[in-house]
């Protein structure tokens, strides 16, 4: 039993990465294990990754474009071949990859006819454009393009108000999550009398770092979330001579038995949060905002009231529909009863 004892508490963990390729400019994939681990260790540890990893890293995006010879956002400018709307949909699909905390300014200024790249943008030298091939738009006459951009680093995302458009500057909504998808899965396996267990992580990024930084982002992230409570100070719970000493009635822990089994399945389903679904990040995100933990919040609403959320589609509902009937074979009702 001593020998257990040692060879459990001198355990060694290691990663690796097993996989590494760069589909494009813009799409980097990387597949890590972490192994040996105890019996729950690779799902607690995955859940907290994949939280970690979609919403606590930072990126930089293009937040806010400004042209004072622009009337509003969906109007058209002679001698450009895109509208303003247009313009502004190609500026957020631009991938940043910066050191710098805040916001700075960027600009543009090209002499048509001619296409207009991210390669044309003016910005920093702590920013760098992760594909300069982006296209902005198609000058058509021998005129000038001038407009002033806002690039901003930050988390998660942010979706313009319409009241927002004054002086000739237009916000864009922007994603500022550097990792696209995360998937984790473990594979279980004896070692002797003891189970154990290994981690795979797959990562995809958007470019503007690899699944390797993306990876020890996120853990240091999740480290210096943790740190407070390792300087909390222990509390005294020693009592002296029987003073403020509290017996609880019998019946108080009765009760609470017996409530515990009615609602045994409701506790089940609290503790099932929804990043576990592996829903894209949007939704995720978008169910979260709405205080959409865990599946028993996700539960308590019709599909009536999960189309009321914000930025909600049709399709984003059918996804969770079918996410809901492939894993738990539960579906929601159409409306409240």
């Amino acid at each position: 039993m001593v020998e257990d004892k040692i060879r459990v508490s001198t355990r060694t963990l290691q990663w690796k990465c097993v996989e590494s390729r760069t589909d494009s400019k813009r799409l980097y994939y990387g597949r890590f294990i972490l192994s040996p681990l105890m019996k729950g260790q690779a799902d607690t540890i995955g859940i907290a990754m994949r939280r970690a990893l979609l919403g606590e890293i930072e990126g930089t995006c293009i937040t806010r474009a400004k042209s004072e010879k622009i009337p509003h956002e969906y109007s058209t400018i002679v001698g450009i071949q895109e509208s303003v709307h247009e313009i502004l949909m190609n500026l957020k699909e631009i991938v940043l990859r910066s050191t710098f905390y805040g916001t700075c300014d960027a600009s543009i200024c090209v002499r048509g006819p001619g296409g207009v790249t991210a390669q044309d943008i003016i910005s920093p030298p702590y920013v760098e454009i992760v594909d300069t091939t982006q296209h902005i738009a198609n000058l058509t006459e021998p005129i000038d393009f001038r407009i002033e951009l806002q690039l901003e680093r930050n988390r998660g995302y942010r979706i313009k108000t319409p009241n927002n458009f004054q002086d000739g500057s237009y916000p864009i909504d922007v994603v500022f999550m550097p990792v696209r998808n995360v998937n984790h899965s473990i594979h279980s396996y004896s070692n002797g009398n003891e189970k154990q267990e290994i981690l795979f992580l797959e990562i995809w990024t958007n470019g503007s770092l690899t699944p390797k930084e993306a990876l020890y982002e996120a853990s240091r992230n999740l480290i210096d979330l943790f740190i407070p409570f390792l300087y909390a100070e222990k509390e005294n719970f020693h009592l002296e001579d029987n003073q403020d000493r509290v017996t609880l009635p019998l019946f108080l822990f009765h009760d609470r038995l017996i409530e515990l089994r009615k609602n045994k399945k409701k506790i089940a389903l609290k503790s099932i949060f929804i990043d576990q679904l592996e829903l894209p990040p949007r939704i995720y995100n978008c169910l979260k905002n709405s205080n959409i933990h865990t599946l028993l919040d996700l539960l308590t609403n019709s599909q009536d009231d999960i189309m009321k959320i914000e930025h909600f589609s049709i399709e984003d509902v059918k996804q969770i529909l079918a996410t809901l009937e492939k894993h738990f074979a539960i579906n929601l009702p159409k409306k409240k009863v």
